[in-house]
Protein backbone atom coordinates (compact mmCIF):
# COMPACT_ATOMS: atom_id res chain seq x y z
CA UNK A 1 0.00 0.00 0.00
CA UNK A 2 1.67 3.51 -0.91
CA UNK A 3 2.10 6.19 1.56
CA UNK A 4 -1.14 8.28 0.03
CA UNK A 5 -3.28 5.21 0.19
CA UNK A 6 -2.36 4.50 3.53
CA UNK A 7 -3.00 8.51 4.11
CA UNK A 8 -6.43 8.59 2.59
CA UNK A 9 -7.78 5.21 4.24
CA UNK A 10 -6.71 7.20 7.57
CA UNK A 11 -8.67 10.00 6.44
CA UNK A 12 -11.67 7.69 5.75
CA UNK A 13 -11.40 6.05 8.79
CA UNK A 14 -10.84 9.35 11.19
CA UNK A 15 -14.11 10.92 8.86
CA UNK A 16 -16.29 8.24 9.50
CA UNK A 17 -15.06 8.10 13.94
CA UNK A 18 -16.00 11.64 13.59
CA UNK A 19 -19.31 11.42 11.54
CA UNK A 20 -20.13 9.04 14.86
CA UNK A 21 -18.76 10.96 17.54
CA UNK A 22 -21.06 13.79 15.68
CA UNK A 23 -23.91 11.65 15.99
CA UNK A 24 -23.69 10.69 19.81
CA UNK A 25 -23.15 13.77 20.43
CA UNK A 26 -25.98 15.21 18.40
CA UNK A 27 -28.39 12.55 19.99
CA UNK A 28 -27.07 11.80 23.13
CA UNK A 29 -27.23 8.39 22.31
CA UNK A 30 -24.66 5.30 23.14
CA UNK A 31 -26.11 1.70 21.51
CA UNK A 32 -24.12 0.04 23.68
CA UNK A 33 -27.17 -1.86 25.87
CA UNK A 34 -30.50 -3.41 24.88
CA UNK A 35 -32.34 -1.68 22.66
CA UNK A 36 -35.31 -4.11 23.40
CA UNK A 37 -36.39 -5.21 26.79
CA UNK A 38 -39.29 -7.66 28.22
CA UNK A 39 -41.10 -6.96 31.45
CA UNK A 40 -43.82 -9.29 32.98
CA UNK A 41 -46.05 -8.29 35.61
CA UNK A 42 -49.09 -9.76 37.28
CA UNK A 43 -52.76 -9.27 38.35
CA UNK A 44 -54.08 -6.79 40.50
CA UNK A 45 -52.80 -4.09 43.24
CA UNK A 46 -49.53 -5.82 44.26
CA UNK A 47 -48.20 -5.06 40.71
CA UNK A 48 -49.32 -1.43 40.56
CA UNK A 49 -46.18 0.62 40.58
CA UNK A 50 -45.30 -2.11 37.29
CA UNK A 51 -48.96 -0.90 35.96
CA UNK A 52 -48.01 2.92 36.55
CA UNK A 53 -44.98 2.64 34.66
CA UNK A 54 -45.78 0.84 31.48
CA UNK A 55 -49.18 3.03 31.45
CA UNK A 56 -46.80 6.17 32.10
CA UNK A 57 -44.13 4.75 29.66
CA UNK A 58 -41.68 5.49 32.81
CA UNK A 59 -39.03 3.15 32.15
CA UNK A 60 -38.68 4.36 28.57
CA UNK A 61 -38.54 8.11 29.93
CA UNK A 62 -35.47 6.55 31.82
CA UNK A 63 -33.74 5.26 29.39
CA UNK A 64 -33.81 8.35 27.76
CA UNK A 65 -32.49 10.29 30.07
CA UNK A 66 -29.70 8.04 30.83
CA UNK A 67 -28.44 8.79 27.30
CA UNK A 68 -29.68 5.00 26.12
CA UNK A 69 -32.01 6.80 23.46
CA UNK A 70 -35.29 4.94 22.50
CA UNK A 71 -35.77 1.94 24.34
CA UNK A 72 -38.59 -0.74 23.10
CA UNK A 73 -40.50 -1.97 26.00
CA UNK A 74 -42.74 -4.96 25.75
CA UNK A 75 -44.93 -6.35 28.60
CA UNK A 76 -46.72 -9.48 29.63
CA UNK A 77 -49.06 -10.57 32.03
CA UNK A 78 -47.88 -13.45 33.64
CA UNK A 79 -49.23 -15.76 37.20
CA UNK A 80 -47.56 -17.63 39.40
CA UNK A 81 -44.20 -18.42 40.05
CA UNK A 82 -43.47 -21.30 38.28
CA UNK A 83 -45.19 -19.71 35.40
CA UNK A 84 -42.71 -16.48 35.27
CA UNK A 85 -39.43 -18.65 36.26
CA UNK A 86 -40.40 -20.57 33.28
CA UNK A 87 -40.48 -17.64 31.04
CA UNK A 88 -37.28 -16.12 32.39
CA UNK A 89 -35.33 -19.41 31.94
CA UNK A 90 -36.07 -19.70 28.72
CA UNK A 91 -34.96 -16.29 27.58
CA UNK A 92 -38.13 -14.70 26.86
CA UNK A 93 -38.29 -12.03 29.71
CA UNK A 94 -35.46 -9.74 30.99
CA UNK A 95 -37.02 -7.93 34.16
CA UNK A 96 -39.82 -9.80 36.58
CA UNK A 97 -42.65 -8.69 39.26
CA UNK A 98 -42.61 -12.05 40.89
CA UNK A 99 -43.63 -13.09 44.91
CA UNK A 100 -40.76 -13.34 46.84
CA UNK A 101 -41.58 -17.31 47.28
CA UNK A 102 -41.24 -18.08 43.23
CA UNK A 103 -38.14 -15.71 42.92
CA UNK A 104 -35.90 -17.49 45.93
CA UNK A 105 -36.95 -20.79 44.67
CA UNK A 106 -35.18 -20.18 41.34
CA UNK A 107 -32.57 -18.07 42.89
CA UNK A 108 -31.62 -20.87 45.01
CA UNK A 109 -32.15 -23.51 41.73
CA UNK A 110 -29.91 -21.69 40.00
CA UNK A 111 -27.29 -20.09 42.04
CA UNK A 112 -23.93 -21.14 40.95
CA UNK A 113 -24.95 -21.63 36.90
CA UNK A 114 -23.18 -18.47 35.19
CA UNK A 115 -25.64 -18.44 32.42
CA UNK A 116 -29.06 -18.43 34.20
CA UNK A 117 -28.48 -17.03 37.92
CA UNK A 118 -30.58 -14.43 38.86
CA UNK A 119 -30.98 -11.03 41.29
CA UNK A 120 -33.06 -9.14 42.93
CA UNK A 121 -33.68 -5.59 41.52
CA UNK A 122 -35.76 -4.41 44.31
CA UNK A 123 -39.03 -4.77 46.45
CA UNK A 124 -41.98 -3.97 44.74
CA UNK A 125 -45.33 -4.18 47.19
CA UNK A 126 -46.63 -5.31 50.72
CA UNK A 127 -50.50 -5.79 50.98
CA UNK A 128 -52.82 -8.46 52.72
CA UNK A 129 -53.66 -11.88 50.95
CA UNK A 130 -56.80 -12.44 51.82
CA UNK A 131 -58.02 -16.79 52.45
CA UNK A 132 -61.80 -16.74 51.24
CA UNK A 133 -64.31 -19.43 51.08
CA UNK A 134 -67.67 -19.95 49.97
CA UNK A 135 -68.14 -22.82 52.60
CA UNK A 136 -69.91 -21.86 55.46
CA UNK A 137 -68.49 -25.09 57.66
CA UNK A 138 -64.96 -23.08 57.31
CA UNK A 139 -64.04 -21.05 60.02
CA UNK A 140 -60.33 -21.72 60.41
CA UNK A 141 -57.52 -23.47 58.74
CA UNK A 142 -58.52 -26.72 60.79
CA UNK A 143 -61.92 -27.03 59.08
CA UNK A 144 -60.63 -27.59 55.76
CA UNK A 145 -61.41 -31.49 54.40
CA UNK A 146 -60.27 -33.22 51.58
CA UNK A 147 -63.37 -32.33 49.63
CA UNK A 148 -62.32 -28.88 49.92
CA UNK A 149 -60.62 -27.13 46.56
CA UNK A 150 -57.90 -23.66 47.56
CA UNK A 151 -57.36 -21.82 44.35
CA UNK A 152 -53.79 -20.31 44.10
CA UNK A 153 -51.98 -18.81 40.86
CA UNK A 154 -49.12 -21.90 41.28
CA UNK A 155 -49.15 -24.94 43.60
CA UNK A 156 -46.13 -25.06 46.26
CA UNK A 157 -44.32 -22.20 44.90
CA UNK A 158 -46.35 -19.23 44.25
CA UNK A 159 -46.39 -16.50 46.82
CA UNK A 160 -50.13 -17.57 47.91
CA UNK A 161 -49.29 -21.28 47.95
CA UNK A 162 -46.24 -20.82 50.27
CA UNK A 163 -48.46 -18.07 52.40
CA UNK A 164 -50.63 -20.75 53.25
CA UNK A 165 -47.84 -23.22 53.93
CA UNK A 166 -46.26 -20.84 56.56
CA UNK A 167 -49.62 -20.31 58.44
CA UNK A 168 -49.98 -23.75 57.96
CA UNK A 169 -46.94 -24.23 59.71
CA UNK A 170 -47.89 -21.60 62.59
CA UNK A 171 -51.17 -23.51 63.03
CA UNK A 172 -49.66 -26.95 62.69
CA UNK A 173 -46.08 -27.34 63.11
CA UNK A 174 -43.19 -27.38 60.75
CA UNK A 175 -43.32 -31.12 59.75
CA UNK A 176 -47.11 -30.60 58.77
CA UNK A 177 -46.05 -27.22 56.63
CA UNK A 178 -47.68 -29.16 53.45
CA UNK A 179 -51.07 -30.16 55.09
CA UNK A 180 -53.55 -28.98 52.89
CA UNK A 181 -51.37 -28.68 49.49
CA UNK A 182 -53.12 -31.25 48.53
CA UNK A 183 -56.25 -29.09 48.23
CA UNK A 184 -54.64 -26.74 46.33
CA UNK A 185 -55.79 -25.85 42.78
CA UNK A 186 -53.90 -23.47 39.99
CA UNK A 187 -55.49 -20.53 39.02
CA UNK A 188 -54.96 -16.78 37.63
CA UNK A 189 -56.55 -14.77 40.44
CA UNK A 190 -59.20 -13.15 37.35
CA UNK A 191 -60.25 -16.83 37.34
CA UNK A 192 -60.10 -17.64 41.15
CA UNK A 193 -62.31 -14.79 41.65
CA UNK A 194 -65.22 -15.87 39.08
CA UNK A 195 -64.95 -19.92 40.07
CA UNK A 196 -65.57 -18.71 44.06
CA UNK A 197 -68.39 -16.15 43.53
CA UNK A 198 -70.28 -18.11 41.24
CA UNK A 199 -70.77 -21.32 43.52
CA UNK A 200 -70.58 -23.50 40.25
CA UNK A 201 -67.38 -25.32 40.34
CA UNK A 202 -65.00 -27.63 42.87
CA UNK A 203 -63.08 -24.51 43.92
CA UNK A 204 -64.70 -23.34 47.27
CA UNK A 205 -61.82 -21.36 48.68
CA UNK A 206 -59.10 -18.66 47.21
CA UNK A 207 -56.30 -17.20 48.59
CA UNK A 208 -55.77 -13.82 46.73
CA UNK A 209 -54.77 -9.93 47.09
CA UNK A 210 -56.79 -6.90 46.18
CA UNK A 211 -58.22 -5.68 44.46
CA UNK A 212 -59.96 -9.88 44.10
CA UNK A 213 -60.31 -10.08 47.81
CA UNK A 214 -62.04 -7.57 48.31
CA UNK A 215 -64.05 -8.40 45.59
CA UNK A 216 -65.34 -11.69 47.11
CA UNK A 217 -66.49 -10.60 49.99
CA UNK A 218 -68.90 -8.18 48.44
CA UNK A 219 -70.82 -11.47 47.62
CA UNK A 220 -72.65 -12.44 50.88
CA UNK A 221 -72.05 -16.37 50.44
CA UNK A 222 -67.99 -15.72 51.07
CA UNK A 223 -66.58 -15.04 53.95
CA UNK A 224 -62.79 -14.82 54.99
CA UNK A 225 -61.10 -17.47 56.83
CA UNK A 226 -57.22 -15.66 57.23
CA UNK A 227 -55.59 -12.60 56.43
CA UNK A 228 -51.78 -12.92 55.84
CA UNK A 229 -50.94 -9.71 57.84
CA UNK A 230 -52.21 -11.35 60.62
CA UNK A 231 -49.99 -14.56 60.44
CA UNK A 232 -46.49 -12.94 59.08
CA UNK A 233 -46.95 -9.38 59.64
CA UNK A 234 -47.31 -6.19 57.10
CA UNK A 235 -43.45 -7.59 55.06
CA UNK A 236 -43.10 -7.61 51.36
CA UNK A 237 -44.66 -9.53 49.11
CA UNK A 238 -43.35 -9.18 45.79
CA UNK A 239 -40.25 -8.14 44.23
CA UNK A 240 -38.68 -7.70 41.04
CA UNK A 241 -35.50 -9.70 39.91
CA UNK A 242 -33.60 -10.24 36.10
CA UNK A 243 -31.01 -12.88 34.85
CA UNK A 244 -27.63 -11.51 36.14
CA UNK A 245 -26.02 -11.48 32.75
CA UNK A 246 -28.84 -9.28 31.93
CA UNK A 247 -28.00 -6.93 34.54
CA UNK A 248 -24.18 -7.10 33.69
CA UNK A 249 -25.09 -6.18 29.92
CA UNK A 250 -27.10 -3.54 30.83
CA UNK A 251 -26.11 -1.51 33.90
CA UNK A 252 -27.37 1.62 32.62
CA UNK A 253 -30.66 0.37 31.71
CA UNK A 254 -31.05 -1.75 34.77
CA UNK A 255 -30.65 1.70 36.65
CA UNK A 256 -33.10 3.64 34.70
CA UNK A 257 -35.60 0.62 35.43
CA UNK A 258 -34.71 1.58 38.98
CA UNK A 259 -35.46 5.26 38.85
CA UNK A 260 -38.69 4.26 36.77
CA UNK A 261 -40.11 1.94 39.66
CA UNK A 262 -39.43 5.03 42.05
CA UNK A 263 -41.11 7.38 39.88
CA UNK A 264 -43.88 5.00 39.69
CA UNK A 265 -43.85 4.28 43.47
CA UNK A 266 -44.05 8.66 43.91
CA UNK A 267 -46.78 8.75 41.61
CA UNK A 268 -48.87 6.37 44.08
CA UNK A 269 -47.98 8.22 46.93
CA UNK A 270 -48.46 11.59 45.76
CA UNK A 271 -51.58 11.24 43.46
CA UNK A 272 -53.44 7.47 44.40
CA UNK A 273 -56.50 8.78 42.51
CA UNK A 274 -54.86 9.01 39.83
CA UNK A 275 -53.09 5.74 40.50
CA UNK A 276 -56.48 4.18 41.04
CA UNK A 277 -57.64 5.78 37.85
CA UNK A 278 -54.63 4.24 35.88
CA UNK A 279 -54.97 0.65 37.18
CA UNK A 280 -58.97 0.49 36.47
CA UNK A 281 -58.03 1.60 32.64
CA UNK A 282 -54.92 -0.94 32.51
CA UNK A 283 -56.53 -3.75 34.48
CA UNK A 284 -60.09 -3.46 32.84
CA UNK A 285 -61.07 -4.37 36.18
CA UNK A 286 -64.57 -4.18 36.75
CA UNK A 287 -64.23 -1.50 39.60
CA UNK A 288 -64.85 1.72 39.89
CA UNK A 289 -61.51 4.24 40.60
CA UNK A 290 -63.17 5.20 43.90
CA UNK A 291 -62.92 1.13 45.22
CA UNK A 292 -59.60 0.94 43.58
CA UNK A 293 -58.56 4.34 45.58
CA UNK A 294 -59.36 2.93 48.85
CA UNK A 295 -57.35 -0.26 48.21
CA UNK A 296 -54.48 1.68 47.45
CA UNK A 297 -55.12 3.48 50.59
CA UNK A 298 -55.26 0.52 52.75
CA UNK A 299 -53.00 0.95 55.69
CA UNK A 300 -51.69 -3.19 54.84
CA UNK A 301 -51.11 -2.12 51.54
CA UNK A 302 -47.43 -0.19 50.29
CA UNK A 303 -44.96 0.21 47.64
CA UNK A 304 -41.63 0.27 47.77
CA UNK A 305 -38.78 -0.66 46.59
CA UNK A 306 -36.80 -1.53 49.87
CA UNK A 307 -37.59 -5.15 50.70
CA UNK A 308 -38.44 -5.71 53.88
CA UNK A 309 -39.13 -9.45 55.72
CA UNK A 310 -37.48 -11.07 52.41
CA UNK A 311 -35.18 -13.84 55.02
CA UNK A 312 -38.85 -14.51 56.96
CA UNK A 313 -39.40 -16.05 53.64
CA UNK A 314 -36.14 -17.86 53.11
CA UNK A 315 -36.15 -19.15 56.67
CA UNK A 316 -38.97 -20.66 56.20
CA UNK A 317 -38.07 -22.31 52.68
CA UNK A 318 -34.82 -22.86 54.26
CA UNK A 319 -35.91 -24.99 57.18
CA UNK A 320 -38.78 -26.68 55.60
CA UNK A 321 -36.37 -28.10 52.57
CA UNK A 322 -38.42 -26.13 49.80
CA UNK A 323 -35.11 -24.34 49.10
CA UNK A 324 -31.31 -25.86 49.33
CA UNK A 325 -29.69 -22.65 48.83
CA UNK A 326 -30.49 -20.07 51.63
CA UNK A 327 -29.12 -16.65 51.49
CA UNK A 328 -27.15 -15.63 54.45
CA UNK A 329 -28.77 -11.89 54.71
CA UNK A 330 -31.19 -10.48 52.09
CA UNK A 331 -28.45 -8.60 50.11
CA UNK A 332 -27.25 -11.76 48.90
CA UNK A 333 -30.16 -11.81 47.03
CA UNK A 334 -30.17 -8.16 45.24
CA UNK A 335 -27.64 -6.19 43.21
CA UNK A 336 -25.66 -3.64 44.96
CA UNK A 337 -27.82 -0.70 43.64
CA UNK A 338 -30.32 -1.24 46.80
CA UNK A 339 -27.94 -2.81 49.40
CA UNK A 340 -27.98 0.40 51.58
CA UNK A 341 -31.29 0.22 51.93
CA UNK A 342 -32.94 -0.52 55.27
CA UNK A 343 -34.19 -4.17 54.33
CA UNK A 344 -34.54 -7.20 55.72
Amino acid sequence: MTAFATLRRAGVLATALIALASGVLATGTVRAEAPEVHISKGYGILYLPMIVMEHEKLLEKQAKAAGLGDVKVGWLELDGGNVINDAMISGNLDIAAIGIPGFLTLWSKVKGNAKLEVSGLAGLSATSLYLNTNNPNIKSLKDFTAKDKIALPGIKTSLSAVVLQMAVAKEFGDDNYAKLDPMTVGLPHPEAYTSLVSGKTEVNSHLGSPPYSFMELENPQVHRVMNSVDVLGNISLDLVYAPKRFIDANPKLTAAFLAALEEADKLIADEPARAATIYVQSAKAKLSAEEVERMIKDPDTKFSTTPNGVMQFANFMGRVGTIKNKPATWQDLFIANVHSLPGS
